[in-house]
């Protein structure tokens, strides 16, 4: 009984002795993971911090490109055309039968 008693305690010590440097390897490698998880993160914002300042950007060129001025501008300098005077307007009525 004694002898099956220290056999049982020298595996109990035996399996301990290797669980402690699994432990520390599994530990190693969620700790690697969790830098890796980590730099993607970071990675990830500074792409969604540019992505909302692009955003930005290109709110404001459509706020600045449609702005009526502009648009007037363009027309008259560029492509010759005037505002219509009210002789030159014809209103077409169509009648439903």
């Amino acid at each position: 009984m004694k002898k099956i008693k220290g056999v049982l305690q020298n595996i109990g010590v035996f399996i301990l002795t290797l669980s402690i440097p699994a432990l520390l390897a599994l530990d190693s490698i969620e700790s690697r993971r969790y830098t890796q998880l980590k730099n993607e993160i970071t990675s990830l914002e500074k792409k969604q911090t540019s992505l909302i300042e692009n955003n930005k950007r290109l709110i404001s060129d459509i706020g600045l490109l449609s702005c009526s001025a502009r648009i007037e501008k363009i027309a008259i300098e560029k492509l010759g055309m005037h505002k219509a005077a009210s002789d030159e307007i014809v209103r077409i009525e169509i009648g439903a039968k």
